[in-house]
């Protein structure tokens, strides 16, 4: 097992964004690391001159290695776990935006809060974030009509607007409350709200969402089709969207229209 701790050093301008596509456990599993390279605004720099790095034990292959990553400044770093296929990455704080873009396996843990669009496009694998995920998490890149595909994607506390718009397949858990339009354009797979959201699943096709507090402004555009007990609470069960002919399952605790 290799352990991998990426520590940032300190920034003359930490305010500015740092691309880091690369953190990812299979460009670790060698000694390749040595000249990886992280975009820090227009600069190009190695890895190495933005991290400090302390690399522990071997690897065989991806599932072999855990990227430890700390300090204050994460939230400037994007990309993180871009393409991710197998292995750990965990995050000791906050996390800048595209967390997880397009990863298909492994294990990304955010022990603080995510920037927009965690999860982005993901394939497999799981991520848990133990705070808040900002707008568009688990969702599509704007212009792209398909977001999150698969895996396993929870965030403990709340999201923000347009979380798992374009949702395609996997599983898509929000503990706390979302913000506007969740879930619009839902093609597939499973979203769970354990709280409030706003006018949720508009223009949705198929899958399942729960909605376990109340949507607020729910789109007028499904159709009732009864109740359904679900862990002791009663849910009214709706489908649509009927304007776009969809046979999605919205299910809902509780409910208000415009």
């Amino acid at each position: 097992m290799r352990t991998v701790k990426l520590t940032i050093k300190d920034r003359e301008t930490p305010n500015i964004s740092v691309e880091a596509e690369c953190i990812v456990p299979k460009n670790f599993v060698g000694d390749g690391w040595k000249s990886l390279t992280v975009w820090e605004g227009n600069r190009e720099i190695l890895l190495t001159d933005f991290f400090d790095l302390e690399v522990a034990g071997d690897a065989q292959s991806a599932e072999d290695v855990e990227i430890i990553l700390c300090g204050e400044s994460l939230w400037t770093v994007k990309r993180v776990g871009e393409y991710m296929d197998g292995g750990k990455i965990t995050v000791e704080g906050n996390i800048g935006m595209h967390c997880g873009n397009f990863m298909s396996d492994g294990f990304i843990e955010i022990k603080g809060n995510a920037d927009g669009w965690l999860g982005r496009e993901m394939n497999g694998g799981r991520i848990l974030c133990h705070g808040d995920a900002s707008h568009y998490c688990g969702a599509g890149y704007r212009g792209v009509k398909t977001g999150m595909k698969g895996g396993v994607l929870e965030v403990m506390g709340n999201a923000g607007d347009y979380c798992g718009e374009c949702l395609a397949g996997g599983e898509l858990i929000i503990r706390g409350s979302c913000g506007d339009m969740a879930g619009v354009d839902m093609k597939g797979g499973r979203f769970v709200v354990c709280g409030d959201c706003v006018r949720p699943c508009g223009n949705m096709k198929d899958g399942v969402a729960e909605i376990h507090g109340k949507a607020y402004q729910m789109p007028p555009a499904f159709s009732y089709e009864g109740e359904e007990v679900i862990d002791g609470t009663t849910f009214s069960v709706f489908k649509g969207d009927v304007a776009n002919r969809g046979k999605g399952l919205l299910k809902v605790a509780d409910y208000e229209y415009y």
